[in-house]
This record gives structure tokens, sequence and C-alpha cells, in this order.
């Protein structure tokens, strides 16, 4: 396919993640939201709703050339406003060609007129100007005889001469009422001419509340806003979750999908490996959503509970594989996740072109890449997908999942993620997620270090520790992670009375 040349201005039809093409313009993004680094990106503002994002160009195609394509594809009730929306902005934009024209046109004959006026008058054309000049004034004075009495002579003069004799002119200085006597412009063309950014007013639709915004582009919200803070409360206020560029640590990069209530399972076959505190409680929520899965764990008395739930029984991992479209593995460490590949009968060995394999463990990046490769290798498709929280957020479906690698693979997994937990993001290629993972655990250990510093402290100086965890809590670090975090260090502190 022949590259497409894109530049600031076109009109394109944008596309993220999992979501639809949507239509939207190419503009200039505020001063500053920093570009993704990696590969060539546009930012889109899309019509219909208020959101933009920056896309990448292999994401992008011309407006009008695929137009009739998309319609076909998406008939959303939103998609179709957004289509209309950009059929006005179409029709306004030609209006504004014509009012231009025009006023060019009427700029060419003042221009021309005063050129006239301007040039110097030979003698023929002086005498000739002097005989016209009488018959006018011949004719004046005919028609001032034939004027009835009752009407003033100024009422001969016309409003044009009686406004430059009352107002007279100063030399070498045009009239400050000059430009009434040109075409007015409309606000509409005004706005339209202020330049790229200002030719479409990225406006809710008056006849729906903002709230009811198309939900396909919440996730962009978070690469739109200039102040982390203001970005922040939008996002609580809307989605209360946490806009796609690879290689990048920028927000702006991660493409987020949030957690949905009424999930509708994938009719693709699951595999789950690995039945530890994590996997049981993901196992669990992907059999309460209605997802069919197979599971396996080297001690095999764990799969007992979930046959009984519902799951059937896979004796090996290979032929978890090779009966499943998508396999899950959730193991303890780097060597677990090796071996659960590399080992006898091991996922290797049922990897076949179109397999998927989704590996959940908390590894290195280069673990995760060598897994990677060996899987591509065979034909399959690969994606790391390391998961923050606990057993508890486990069980209860709220994991934040950290993906990476094939993104059509993520966007299948879209059901299965929206039942294990509350938010996913895709990061790029694989690693991205396991440098992620590495960063986030450092945030929370070096977070839980200063709470049991603070602890530690607090019983040195005969101050009650609760009150301090009180004080915390009712603050700005008041947060679910605190509260568990300063029990579990309580209880490992064996602290006296507090």
């Amino acid at each position: 396919m022949a590259a497409v040349s894109l530049r600031l201005g076109d009109l394109v039809w944008g596309k993220l993640g999992r979501y639809p093409p949507w239509p939207g313009k190419i503009v200039n993004p505020p001063k500053d939201l920093k570009k993704p680094r990696g590969k060539k990106c546009f930012f889109v503002k899309f019509f219909g709703t208020e959101d933009h994002a920056w896309i990448k160009v292999e994401q992008l195609k011309p407006y009008h050339a695929h137009k009739e394509e998309m319609i076909k594809i998406n008939k959303g009730k939103r998609f179709q406003q957004a289509v209309d929306a950009v059929e006005e902005f179409l029709r306004r934009a030609k209006g504004k060609d014509q009012t231009s024209s025009h006023s060019s046109a009427d700029d060419k004959n003042r221009r021309n007129s005063s050129e006239e006026r301007s040039r110097p008058i030979s003698g023929d054309e002086k005498r000739k100007l002097s005989l016209s000049e009488g018959k006018v004034k011949k004719n004046m004075g005919e028609g001032k005889k034939r004027v009835p009495s009752g009407s003033s002579e100024r009422g001969s003069k016309s409003p044009l001469k009686r406004a430059q004799e009352q107002s007279p002119r100063k030399r070498g200085r045009p009239p400050k009422d000059e430009k009434d006597l040109s075409i007015p412009e409309s606000s509409t063309v005004k706005g339209m001419m202020a330049g790229p950014t200002a030719t479409f007013k990225w406006q809710p639709n008056v006849s729906e509340p903002v709230k009811d915004a198309d939900p396909h582009f919440h996730h962009f919200l978070l690469s739109q806003t200039e102040k982390p803070a203001v970005c922040y409360q939008a996002i609580t206020k809307k989605l209360k979750i946490c806009e796609e560029e690879t290689g990048s640590t920028s927000i702006q990069a991660a493409d987020s999908t949030a957690v949905n209530g009424s999930v509708t399972p994938t009719d693709k076959k699951i595999g789950f490996l690995g039945l530890g505190l994590m996997g049981s409680g993901i196992v669990s929520n992907l059999l309460k959503m209605g997802h069919t899965v197979t599971v396996w764990n080297r001690t095999a008395e764990k799969c007992d509970l979930f046959i009984q739930e519902g799951a059937r029984l896979g004796r090996t991992p290979a032929e978890v594989v090779s009966t499943c479209d998508i396999t899950f593995a959730c193991v303890s460490d780097p060597k677990a996740a090796k071996d659960l590949v590399l080992g006898p009968s091991g996922v290797l060995q049922g990897i076949r072109p179109g397999k998927c394999y989704v590996d959940m463990s908390t590894v290195d990046a280069d673990t995760v890449t060598e897994l990677a490769q060996v899987i591509v290798s065979r034909g399959g498709r690969f994606l790391e997908a390391p998961v923050s929280g606990n057993q508890q957020l486990s069980n209860d479906g709220m994991l934040v999942i950290l993906a990476a690698g094939d993104r059509g693979l993520y966007e299948d997994c879209s059901s299965c993620f929206q039942a294990m937990g509350k938010t996913s993001f895709f990061l790029g290629e694989v690693g991205n997620a396991a440098k992620m993972m590495l960063i986030v655990n450092m945030v929370q250990g070096s977070f839980m270090a200063t709470i049991a510093e603070g602890l530690t402290l607090a019983q040195v100086t005969g101050q009650s520790q609760q009150t301090l965890l009180d004080i915390l809590n009712q603050g700005q670090l008041a947060s679910i992670f605190l509260d568990q975090k300063c029990q579990s260090v309580q209880k490992s502190q064996g602290a006296g009375p507090v």
C-alpha cells in the first residue's frame, strides 16, 4: 500500500485500539503537550466528541478517499452524528471560500478604481471631462427648477455626498468609517479564517449533555489536559479510571481500557496455566463472567475447585495451548516462566500458527523478550501482561493490567481483561510492560518503606501510631493502598499499644 501524505488541517479517519475508525482533523497540539517518542504520529481532534489524541500515521486514512467504506462498516448513532459534523464543517468551509472570493473581487474593483483616480489625465481627456461635467451641471440645473418649492436644496444631494460634506476628510488620512463600506464578514467566516486550530470549534452538542459523550473515546482524555491536576479531576469525574506510541513512558502514549460492569465474554476458548495466589482469583472471575476456561497447575489438586465451577482440565501446558485460542499464564518467577514454556510438554510444544500466549507473570524485560521470540518463531502471537495488585484485588477483579506486544491480541483479550481487572494499559513493544512494572513496584516499595519508617519514628518518640495513620488517611495521601499497607506494617512490626 502506497504511503499517504498527510499534513496539518487534513480531514482523516483515525483508528485507536479496538475502537472503530472515527472522523477527525489534524491540528496543532497544545503547547505543553509533548509529542510521543517513536513512530511518526499526528495530533487529531475527533468530530462529534470533545476528544483528541496522538495517532500513528499507519492508523490514519484520508477522509474523502475512505468515506464510503467507513460509513458502510459503522452504523452507530454517535458515528453518524460525527459524520454529520464533518459534512457541516465542509459546508461552512465552502461558504467561507465563496465569501472570500467575493471579497477578493470587490477588493480588486476598489483597487482598479483607485488606480484610475490616481492616474495622470491627458489634455484630450481633460477636455472631454469638462464637456461631460458641463452637461451634468446643465441637467442638474434643470432638475433644480423642477424641484417642488416644499423641498430644500439639500434634499437634491445624495446621502453619501451629504455625509462627505458634513464630515470632511483630512488630507492623507482615510476616514475612520471607510471599512464599513466593504462587504461585512460574518462571525463564522472570521472564526474559520483565524487559523488551522480555529476552523472547528470542539463544543459539545447542545442537545446532549457532556456526560453522555461517546465512551469509545473516554480514554483519550488523559492526553488532552494541559495541567495534570485538571486532568486527574476530569478523569475522576467522568470515568473513575487512571488518548499510543510504542517505546514511550509518557502517559499519552498508553492506551487504556476501563472496567465494564456488563462484560460480554469472548467466544474464544481460554486456557490458564498457574493457579497460585493471583491466578486463582483471575480464573474465578473469568468463569463468573461466562468465559470458557481450561486450567492447568503443577499441583493438580488446585484444579478441582475450578472444575466444579465449570472449568475444564488440561493435562499438560502443551495440551491446554493446543486446544485453546488464547492461553494465559501466571507463575511466580522468571525461572518458572521459562520452564513453563521451554520445558517438557511445555507451551512451546503446543504452539501452532495463530495460537496466542499471554504471560501475566512478573518477570524482567530480557526474560519476556526471550519468551516472545520463541513463541513468535513458531507462528504464535505473544503478549506480556503483568498485573499490579494483591490477592484481595485479584479475587475482587480489580487488578491493573500492564500489557505490551501484539496489539491485535491485546484487543482480543479485552473481555478477559475487563473480567479480571479494573483497568488495562497497552504500552507498546514487548519489554515495556516489564519495565513499567519494575517502576511501579519501586514506587510502591519506596512508599511502604517510608510508612514503616514513620511508624517506627512515632513509636520511638512516644506518639500514637494509630493517630499517625488517621492523620495520613485524612490527608492527601489517603488511599486504599495506604490503609492496607499501614495495617500490614503494624502487624509485621508487632507494635504495642497505639
